[in-house]
């Protein structure tokens, strides 16, 4: 080491020297990392998981050896567990979907009415949950008996039926009412969550019909209304053990009325009350000139509304492929294809339909032929092969664009969202496509009926007339219900349905909400409600 000044520099030679001193303690701790290298993967438990779950990990009197029947109890046990963990996670799925629907139908109307529409979708899934805790959870399935699928789901043994052509018909169920001791078990509470969130897309779907001129106190008191006992009482009928359930076995149509996710239970139900709702409130202001002319009331952001159709279609596949209620039940590949399928052939068809017939493909009417498609496939999903779910989701494209446009013009029924086509029509030829195309690949014994389930096509005729008959009970029940109900509203003036003309066309965020949805100004001030921009807030803070 030289000295230069008041410093000193190393040399090479220096370095070399205390290399060598250095060497036996670098040469020790190279070799222990090496052989540390070596030995952690023969030391580590089982890094490939092969051997993880061993017969020491069944549950037994005596540790390591279990008796025969105790590795029945833990394979039956571990079987149940995997189907409410399967039946969880795609409820938690299509309860994502109502995200998809805040979107869609916030972006397809107005920017004035932004936090209304949201906050009527955001509100429609605590008053669903309400609504169907109370008592629609026991009127839908308080009489379907044991479900294997989830362990049995004890208590669920009451439905009320009445005796018509010396056949019994189920009308309605009477067990669990507040979820209440009887029924306080797993399968049970599995069950009610996954239903629940079934409901709430019907309930969410006349939010969209009847978007921008809906009082909000009306709508609180709708969302009630059709969780506790509209669609609780058709879903019964089809899904709880009810009349249309039973016309395979009591008169041999098919396997009665069959649907496997809902066309009918939920996305028609919804439609057909958007209809009635649509009808009673009338269109909004501007809507339809005196002269018959059709005016267009654009929506204000349409990557809002295809964001949301992404949403959905992501929250489908909880939805069809849950609806087996069984991990261990493999046809959930044959449904989730199926599913994809269909939703892209929709959406294809209805942009070639568009682009042959207006010139341009239109991105509202793809997101809403994709939906169609969604729509359409959910009650057969199970049943039909792969070439028959892109027919019957082509089908759906087409659907859903003349469906609208006859509603719009022809029947002067204001719809900005297209809910009534996309849900009412669609969830119709679903449950119709079913009677149509189902192979005879799945469903032995559904409803009680011995036999696979098939279509008009694949020789069962009398399939296609159950379907038929459930389409048609569907509409006489849920159409006069729901359009009583909300005339019933219409008439009521501590309730309501419809806000004042100067409300609507100033838009329904202050009025109603007390909010904007978007504050583009520094700050406003109206009736006394101060709503001040975010970087105003920031300032002054």
């Amino acid at each position: 080491m030289k000295q230069i000044g008041t410093g000193y520099v190393l040399t090479g030679k220096h370095i070399l020297r205390y290399l060598k001193q250095k060497l036996p303690f670098i040469t020790g701790v190279a070799f222990a990392f090496l052989l540390m290298c070596i030995l952690v993967p023969v030391m580590a438990q089982d890094p490939s998981g092969a051997n993880t779950g061993t017969i020491k990990d069944v549950t037994a009197a005596t540790a390591g050896k279990p008796t025969l029947e105790e590795v029945g109890n833990q394979a039956g046990h571990n079987k149940i567990a995997i189907n409410i963990m399967w039946t969880l996670i795609t409820g938690f799925l299509v309860m994502f979907m109502q995200a998809g629907f805040a979107m869609v139908e916030t972006g397809f109307t107005r920017k004035k009415n932004v936090a209304h529409t949201m906050a009527m979708n955001f509100l429609v899934y605590a008053l669903g949950i309400l609504g169907f805790w109370i008592c629609g959870f026991s009127f839908m399935f308080g009489g379907v008996g044991a479900l294997g699928a989830l362990g049995g789901t004890p208590g669920l043994t009451n439905e009320v039926t009445i005796t018509l052509f010396g056949k019994s018909m189920g009308i309605i169920g009477s067990a669990g009412y507040f979820l209440n001791s009887s029924v306080y078990d797993v399968g049970v509470f599995t069950l009610f969550l996954f239903q629940m969130v079934f409901m709430d897309t019907t309930a969410t779907i006349p939010t969209g019909s009847m978007a921008e001129r809906w009082k909000f106190k009306s709508f609180v008191v709708y969302g009630l209304f059709i969780s506790m006992f509209v669609y609780p009482i058709f879903g019964n009928w089809v899904w709880g053990g009810g009349w249309l359930a039973t016309l395979g076995s009591n008169f041999g149509l098919g396997h009665g009325h069959v649907d496997f996710a809902g066309s009918s239970v939920v996305h028609m139900v919804g439609g057909v009350a958007a209809l009635a709702g649509a009808i009673v409130i009338g269109p909004r202001i501007g809507k339809y000139g005196k002269d018959g002319r059709v005016n267009t009331l654009p929506g204000h952001n349409i990557p809002m509304a295809v964001i949301g159709t992404f949403i959905l279609a992501f929250g489908w596949f909880g939805f069809n492929p849950g609806s087996t209620l069984a991990a261990t039940d493999l046809r959930i590949a044959v449904v989730a294809v199926n599913t994809m399928l269909a939703s892209a052939s929709g959406a294809f068809i209805a942009m070639l339909y568009m682009w042959n017939r207006y010139g341009k493909p239109d991105p509202a009417m793809i997101a809403n032929g994709m939906l169609a498609g969604l729509v359409a496939i959910t009650a057969p999903c199970a049943f039909v092969n792969a070439m028959s779910a892109i027919i019957i989701g082509a089908i759906a494209g087409v659907l859903v664009i003349v469906a609208a446009i006859f509603i719009d013009r022809k029947l002067k029924i204001d719809d900005p969202v297209g809910a009534i086509a996309v849900h009412g029509v669609n969830g119709f030829w679903g449950i119709l496509s079913l009677g149509l195309f189902a192979d005879g690949s799945y469903g032995d014994g559904w409803n009680g009926v011995p036999g696979t389930v098939k279509g008009l096509f694949y020789g069962d005729a009398s399939q296609f007339l159950a379907e038929l008959i459930g389409g048609i009970a569907c509409f006489a029940f849920v159409f006069p219900v729901m359009y009583l109900f909300f005339t019933f509203c219409k008439k009521t003036r501590i309730i309501g349905l419809r806000v004042s003309a100067k409300e609507e066309m100033e838009g329904l965020d202050i009025p109603e909400m007390g909010v904007l949805g978007y504050d583009d100004s520094d700050g406003v001030q109206t009736d006394g409600i101060a709503v001040i921009s975010t970087e105003k807030a920031a300032v002054l803070q």
